[in-house]
């Protein structure tokens, strides 16, 4: 592929809900720009972006995708991002990378959440952006309903620059805004002038009306101008619109239809018009030798530098780095440092993705981006420069994952297998986690909602040909004691030779520290137990402690004082001691008013307004506790609640389902409140078996 220079290259992430046709539309993108010769269908899992196993199975995007498509003399480097929350890190990550998005709305479904979502994406990396409603050639699709809830969300700086023009029910044409004009279609993608329908004529008015309104804005002498009733010309509002599309001031929507490859021409004109090329943004990185900033700012003429904003690693394709060049041009032969490793690696090639197929190319400019295959210790969020200057940007922000499942390997011997797959998987998708709970002897897997874990799952059995099972996570409870209890314990045993005999009285009662498991201490006069002995029964209360005799959970917050005993010269032994101590444990805390204690997480959940009284509702029934509320100034309320960890599982799939998928949580454990009776006896029950055997 020809090399494009940095003001030849446009960055375009393309976002919305799920379902709102955003696949589709890098489809009929991918086909005008002369990638595929056929438009694809998502249906029928043959588009360009949705090429893996599992996005062609379930039909919605699962990764980010890149399709570089070729208008005119531009590249506009198109990333495809899904719509479903549970993989929002793939849009997060391609919205780091971008220089402006564009919103996908359906005509037919309206403004969603995900639209909201991918809204303040765009707010949050500072994009310029536009609308666009796709569906147009759907019956009941509503053009002005979307623009007038996008006006009432987002106000004044909703610029429409298309009207439909429909007869008999179709959709034959639009009504250029900007050029007063009407065009009518006559084949895929092509368009001829028309007459401006009359019905049209009161909304030209009116959407032309705002948008001369916010041209005027932009100078002194444009605000004259607009006041003594002078016209301007097509190249001033293109201009004042150009400089407004950049710092966020005017929001343009534009429409179409992605299956007839309507309008389709026209938003590739307008990304190449409006948004601006990788050098009118910034980035900043840290010169590590100088600690000085370093402004990149896609500069072709700085030292090399670029941040690797995505991980594809795959068992058929290999490993590829997905990078953004924010300085200098990178070659194929080039040798780069990659600070965050300390190791340098000579590139072998360079490429670009074009959906799954990666294609050569000698030299990457400013701003440009592409991928580097086989970096070998390169992760997502590393930054490569040159070792002279060695630069390092800052790492890409991501969702934290707080949905988490328990996992057994189906086939014995997979462990090591599994663990491998697992991690290969976490390079590419730093919204998983996969945890080893050792104190619960699980392992558990972490991510972005129910859909995603089970995807996870699959993509072990599809790819690396490996299975789990997934279940309900076990949570950590703990064991303690209420009150004090005395007791004695004799371990005697005779048989041929030397016999075993231990004898302990001992005190339990609470340390007032739950922190710790135990604290031990001794007040034996006359050397009723030798000293040498000690330690022994110390062992047996350390050992007993990990596994509680009221539902075998680790204990803690007990102290033991050794007052008194007995021994005999020649059958006592530390092992007879540390057993006596173990049975006078077990004696003790059953007689000391045991308890169980469980976790309590600190959780903060957001949501609309209009929902909080049915997540509290839900929080009580969850034997939460709600703290408080405080409202974030966008229309939401995040409350605080202490929530029990048991409580938690499942909570992100009955959030979404109460929200509409607005609402979002996170937690994080806080401490160890003794557990309700009801709940307390239940475990007992369910931990019968355990308590006096080595199950877990």
């Amino acid at each position: 592929m020809k090399v494009y220079t940095t003001d030849k290259i446009r960055n375009v992430v393309i976002l919305g809900h799920g379902g709102a046709g955003k696949t589709s539309l890098v489809e009929a993108m991918a086909y005008l720009g002369g990638i595929t010769s056929r438009l694809g269908n998502v249906t029928e899992g043959n588009t360009i972006s949705d090429y893996d196993k599992e996005e062609i199975k379930r039909k919605f995007s699962i990764n980010m995708t890149m399709v570089p498509v070729i208008w005119g003399d531009t590249k506009v480097n198109v990333l495809d991002t899904p719509g479903y929350f549970d993989f929002v890190g793939e849009a997060e990550e391609a919205a780091a990378a971008a220089d402006a998005a564009v919103i996908v709305v359906s005509g037919k479904s309206g403004v969603e959440v995900g639209t909201q979502k991918a809204w303040d994406l765009c707010e949050k990396y500072k994009l310029p952006r536009m609308f666009f409603v796709t569906n147009m050639d759907v019956d009941n699709a509503s053009y002005r309903e979307v623009v007038e809830k996008l006006t009432d969300l987002y106000g004044k700086k909703i610029a429409p620059i298309h009207l439909p023009i429909r007869e008999n029910e179709k959709f034959v044409g639009y009504v250029n805004v900007v050029k007063k004009a009407g065009r009518r279609w006559v084949d895929r993608g092509n368009k001829v002038e028309c007459e401006i329908p009359e019905y049209s004529m009161e909304y030209l008015e009116k959407y032309r009306e705002s948008l001369l309104e916010a041209v005027a804005e932009t100078s002194e002498e444009f605000m004259d101008r607009y006041f003594s009733g002078d016209e301007f010309s097509v190249a001033e509002i293109m201009m004042a619109l150009t400089a407004n599309v950049d710092d966020g001031t005017i929001v343009p929507v534009a429409m179409g239809s992605s299956v007839n490859v309507q309008g389709v021409a026209n938003l590739l004109d307008d990304i190449v018009q409006y948004f601006p090329s990788p050098d009118k943004r910034s980035v900043n990185g840290i010169n590590t030798k100088t600690n000085e900033i370093f402004e990149a700012n896609y500069d072709f003429s700085k030292a090399k530098s670029a941040l690797i904003f995505k991980t594809i690693v795959d068992p058929f394709i290999g490993k590829y780095s997905l990078i953004k060049v924010c300085s200098g041009v990178i070659k194929n032969d080039d040798t780069l440092y990659n600070i965050d490793k300390d190791t340098e690696e000579k590139l072998n090639k360079l490429y670009i993705f074009e959906g799954s197929k990666p294609v050569e190319v000698p030299e990457l400019h400013a701003g440009d981006i592409g991928a580097i295959g086989k970096l070998a210790k390169a992760r997502t969020g590393d930054t490569l420069s040159t070792k002279a200057a060695p630069i390092r940007y800052g790492r890409i922000e991501v969702s934290t994952p707080y949905t988490y499942k328990r996992y057994k390997a189906v086939n014995k011997g997979d462990e090591d297998k599994i663990s491998q797959a697992l991690t290969k998987m976490m390079h590419e998708d730093l919204t998983m986690k996969a945890v080893n709970d050792a104190e619960n002897h699980q392992s558990l897997i972490y991510g972005m909602g129910d859909q995603h874990i089970d995807i996870i799952q699959s993509k072990l059995n599809t790819k690396y040909k490996i299975e789990i099972e997934l279940d309900k996570p076990k949570v950590a409870f703990r064991e303690t004691i209420r009150k004090k209890a005395d007791v004695e314990a004799k371990y005697k045993k005779q048989s041929g030779g030397h016999g075993q005999y231990g004898h302990v009285k001992m005190r339990f009662e609470p340390s007032g520290d739950l922190e710790t498991a135990y604290v031990f201490d001794q007040e034996v006069v006359g050397g009723a137990v030798p000293k040498n002995y000690f330690p022994a029964v110390e062992k047996g209360v350390q050992e007993a402690v990990q596994k509680g005799p009221l539902a075998a959970y680790p204990v803690v917050g007990v102290k033991a004082v050794l007052y008194d005993g007995s021994y005999h010269p020649v059958d006592s032994s530390e092992m007879a001691f540390k057993t006596a101590s173990v049975q006078a444990f077990k004696k003790g805390f059953m007689e000391a008013s045991p308890v169980l204690l469980e976790p309590i997480a600190s959780m903060k959940v957001t949501v609309p307004d209009k929902y909080t009284g049915d997540v509290m509702g839900d929080l009580n029934k969850r034997r939460g506790r709600v703290l408080g509320m405080n409202p974030d100034h966008k229309g939401n309320q995040v409350i605080e609640a202490d929530i029990p960890m048991t409580e938690v599982y499942g909570y992100s799939t009955t959030l979404r389902s109460m929200t509409g998928g607005s609402g979002d949580f996170s937690y994080e454990f806080a401490r160890y409140e003794q557990a309700p009776s009801d709940v307390q006896a239940k475990e007992v029950a369910e931990r019968a078996s355990k308590v006096n055997t080595n199950e877990e």
